[in-house]
C-alpha cells in the first residue's frame, strides 16, 4: 500500500465497494490489484470471501463501508436495490459522511439518480456521481469498461485515478443523472445491435451460409463493430456461460429508454422494437439467460 498515492502525491483514500455480483466482483478485485485499501460488502456474504481471502476488508452492513472509506463504489442491479442500499437500515445515509463521495455503477433512471443523490446530501452531506458503465463482464474482467458519468467535475476528478484502476475510459456527461441518460444511448445503439445481428445471423444459417465467418468476412467493412465481433460467433456456436448481460437487465435499460423518450418526446421506434423482443426472449428463455439468447427467438419460430 506504501506505493499507492493520489493525483496530488499524497497517499491515496480508502475505497469500499458495494455489490459483488457479475460486475461488481472483478471490478472490486482489480482496485484491490492496483494496491488499494478496499472495503467489500454484499448481501450474500459468501461472494466477498476470495475478495477477503485477496486482502479486502469484509463489511457487515453498507454503513460500515462508509465508516471505513471515502470513495464508495456500487454496483447493483436496479434502483430499488439502490435506495435500500442508501437508505435502508444500516445504509449509507445512516453514517456520519461528509465529504465523502458515492460513485454508482449501476444503471438506474435518470430521475432516480437525481433524487438519490439531492436525498443523500441532505441527509448527511455525501457526494454522488452517477457511473454506469458499457463493456459487459469482460470489460470489467479487462479493466476496459467505458464508464459515463455524471456529477461535479471535481468529484470526478477526485474519484479519476480508482476508477481507471477498473475501466479504460472515463468521461465526464454533465450534472447528476447525464451518465445515467448517456447509458440508455448506449443501450439503444446495443440492445438493437444484438437483435439485428442475431436477425442477420439467422438469415446466414438458414440460406445455407457459414455464419462462423460473417465477422472475418465483414471486417473492416461499414458492417464492422465490436457488437459484430462478439456476438456473431458467441450466438452461432450457442456460447451462453457466462453470460455478457442478462436478458432482464437489458429490457429494464429499453424500457427506461422509453420512459425518457416519452418525456422528452423523443422517437424512439427502433429501441421500441428491441424491447419487445427482449420481452419475448424473457418469456421464452427467461430474466437471468444471457440477452443474447435473443438469437435462439428465431430458431424457435423457424425450426
Amino acid at each position: 500500500m506504501a506505493g499507492v498515492r493520489g493525483t496530488d502525491g499524497g497517499r491515496a483514500e480508502k475505497v469500499g465497494y458495494l455489490g459483488l455480483g457479475m460486475m461488481g466482483f472483478p471490478m472490486a478485485r482489480r482496485l484491490l490489484s492496483a494496491g488499494h485499501d478496499v472495503t467489500v460488502w454484499n448481501r450474500s456474504a459468501g461472494k466477498a470471501a476470495t475478495l477477503i481471502e485477496a486482502g479486502a476488508k469484509p463489511a457487515s452492513r453498507p454503513r460500515d463501508v462508509a465508516d471505513a472509506a471515502s470513495i464508495i463504489f456500487m454496483c447493483l442491479t436496479d434502483a430499488a436495490a439502490v435506495e435500500e442500499v442508501v437508505f435502508g437500515r444500516d445504509g449509507l445515509a445512516t453514517a456520519g459522511c461528509q465529504g465523502k463521495l458515492v460513485v454508482d455503477f449501476s444503471s438506474i433512471h435518470p430521475d432516480a439518480a437525481r433524487a438519490i443523490a439531492a436525498r443523500l446530501k441532505t441527509t448527511n452531506g455525501m457526494g454522488w456521481i452517477d457511473a454506469p458503465v458499457s463493456g459487459g463482464t469482460m470489460g470489467a474482467e479487462e479493466g476496459t469498461l467505458a464508464v459515463m458519468a455524471g456529477g461535479d467535475a471535481a468529484d470526478i476528478e477526485r474519484v479519476r485515478p480508482y476508477v481507471l484502476a477498473m475501466a479504460r475510459r472515463l468521461t465526464h456527461m454533465g450534472a447528476t443523472g447525464a451518465g445515467q441518460t448517456t447509458k440508455l444511448c448506449n443501450q439503444v445503439i446495443v440492445g438493437c445491435a444484438m437483435a439485428v445481428l442475431a436477425e442477420a445471423t439467422r438469415l446466414a444459417v438458414n440460406a445455407g451460409i457459414d455464419a462462423k465467418r460473417l465477422p472475418e468476412a465483414l471486417a473492416g467493412g461499414f458492417a464492422d463493430s465490436i457488437p459484430l465481433q462478439l456476438f456473431v460467433p458467441r450466438m452461432v456456436q450457442g456460447i451462453h456461460a457466462p453470460p455478457l448481460g442478462h436478458i432482464a437487465t437489458m429490457l429494464k435499460d429499453l424500457d427506461t429508454v422509453i420512459d425518457v423518450a416519452r418525456d422528452t418526446s423523443s422517437p424512439v421506434p427502433m429501441a421500441g422494437l428491441a424491447a419487445q423482443l427482449f420481452r419475448l426472449a424473457k418469456a421464452a428463455r427467461g430474466a437471468d439467460a444471457d440477452a443474447l439468447e435473443i438469437y435462439k427467438l428465431s430458431a424457435e419460430q423457424t425450426g
